[in-house]
């Protein structure tokens, strides 16, 4: 049986029960026009849990999970855990190919997927294999609401429950650099992660939590269980719209809003940001990407509220480091560690050596939320993992006197221009502080005589207009010469994730509406 109520949740399948025993009827999800409790959600978790086991999976078993950002979502999840198998998230984004790609890769036993759904992921198997294809009808109770319905339908009755260190979930990366890999994580290390943020953050049951954060991937999944863990009302959005996301904030009188920069670039050029009441907002967060201080400032400005930036990855199941609440406003910084984490940076050159405060160098992190291993990987695993514990996440960073921590980008992202290292980071940030710019990406090409060059991608705020002269003398007034973009494209709109993270490997399939050249 799963643990008391006394002791903390160690386990996916703890979550659910205690938050039903300490919360029951106090409203916990908002979905899709319906309202949940505690205790509908864990009646729903339940049958679901008794509905896969009848169709024969068992504790250990791989279970896709390829549903949109709803209700069924998190039941499926938790059903999953509740019966001891591993979920694996695949974001409906992803072409029946891709999902097929992640299930030969980790044996999974099954896809719990939209009926309508199904018949493509049949059509893209390529090997025959006992695959199960699970409608979400045939798992998730689709009568919530109805108690008595509930109560009519046979419960789980968990025989063995999951363990801490047993694999909760294998979570692919976006698999930037060839085909994803499986990050195999524990219940302990999703649990754990989801209180470090939840006391970074001061999460509590009085909060009224709005996202569009994708439950699939680990930031939307540590907000998701954060509910089931504080006892917040979470009210998740199918997908992200400005004009949606405002008026959910106001109507459900908001206490914190989850985001990356995109949507909060898409916030600040809405018409009816100016129009809704925002009050109740006591803080919201970013993460995913870096974003530039100028337009952090403008929106805890029109939000009335601290923007709190956090830093993650799939590899330590959520965040890796965060601002605290009641810390220093230090725009630009991924705050400090989590609890129980540590981090440290490295020489690029030599990681034998820790690099000196101020001086840029791959971060390390460290601590019981690290993934076990890259899914049958042994050698991705040992690119990325030491035996000593620490995870190289691939991130260029540098920490300030206070040990607050900065991400500079991606080591992989960097452009190398005659010699000279370019980080897109730092050049999107000049040209996003431009008032007539509303979104910006910064990708290279390559060149023949320099090796890489710069080429800056604008989406520019409805109603501006900016020629070359002023963007560029914007650019040169705060820029090295060499770091200037060679050429910049302006656009429509910018390839992105289902969090919203810009895709700068996708920027050359781009439509350009016009181009100008630099010259130098």
């Amino acid at each position: 049986m799963s643990r008391g109520i006394t002791s903390r949740p160690q386990t996916l399948a703890d979550l659910p029960l205690q938050a039903a025993l300490r919360y029951g009827n106090k409203i916990a999800l908002h979905s899709n026009d319906r309202t949940f409790s505690f205790g509908d959600l864990e009646r729903s978790i339940s049958v679901c849990a008794a509905r896969l086991s009848e169709l024969g999976l068992g504790p250990g078993d791989r279970v896709i999970v390829y549903l949109p950002n709803t209700w069924e979502w998190i039941v499926a999840y938790h059903g999953i855990a509740r019966l001891g198998c591993v979920s694996v998230p695949a974001n409906t984004l992803l072409v029946s190919e891709e999902v097929q790609f992640i299930a030969e890769d980790c044996a999974a036993a099954a896809v719990i997927a939209a009926a309508a759904r199904i018949a493509p992921l049949q059509a893209a198997q390529r090997t025959p294999r006992g695959l199960k294809y699970i409608s979400v009808a045939d798992v998730a109770a689709p009568q919530c609401a109805n108690h008595d319905d509930l109560m009519r339908r046979t419960p789980f009755e968990c025989g063995n429950a999951p363990a801490p260190g047993d694999v909760a979930t294998i979570g692919y990366t976006s698999g930037t650099t060839g085909r994803p890999k499986g990050a195999v994580l524990t219940h302990e290390a999703i649990v754990l992660n989801t209180a470090m943020t939840a006391t970074m953050h001061v999460r509590t049951s009085t909060d009224r939590v709005v996202t569009a954060l994708p439950c699939s991937h680990v930031y939307g999944n540590v907000v998701m269980n954060g509910a089931f863990l504080c006892g917040y009302s979470l009210v998740l959005l199918e997908r992200f719209d400005a004009q949606t996301a405002l008026e959910a904030v106001e109507f459900h009188q908001a206490t914190l809003f989850e985001g990356v920069p995109t949507m909060y670039y898409y916030l600040l050029g809405s018409d009816g940001l100016g129009r809704r009441n925002l009050r109740s907002l006591t803080r919201a967060t970013v993460g995913g990407q870096t974003m530039p201080q100028s337009q952090m400032r403008e929106v805890q400005s029109r939000l009335g509220c601290p923007l709190l930036e956090l830093w993650g990855m799939t590899e330590i199941a959520g965040l890796g480091a965060t601002h605290p609440l009641y810390g220093p406003e230090k725009l630009g910084s991924i705050g400090i560690a989590l609890p129980l984490s540590e981090c440290k940076i490295t020489h690029l050159t030599d990681p034998r050596k820790a690099a000196p405060p101020g001086t840029p160098g791959e971060l390390l992190i460290r601590g019981p939320t690290v993934m076990q291993a890259y899914y049958d990987r042994p050698d991705a695993t040992r690119e990325v993992l030491r035996k000593d514990g620490w995870l190289s996440t691939g991130d260029v960073a540098y920490r300030d006197a206070d040990n607050y921590l900065y991400i500079v980008d991606r080591i992989k992202e960097m452009i190398i221009t005659a010699g000279y290292n370019i980080y897109p980071s730092e050049v999107e940030r000049v040209i996003a502080d431009h008032p007539a710019v509303q979104i910006v990406a910064v990708g290279a090409i390559a060149d023949a005589a320099k090796g890489e060059l710069a080429h800056a991608f604008v989406v520019l705020r409805e109603g501006t207009r900016v020629d070359e002269i002023e963007l560029l003398a914007h650019c040169r007034s705060r820029l090295a010469a060499y770091k200037v973009p060679k050429a910049i494209h302006f656009v429509t709109d910018l390839p992105k994730t289902s969090t919203g993270k810009i895709m700068r490997r996708a920027l050359h399939t781009l439509d350009i509406l016009d181009t100008f050249r630099v010259i130098t």
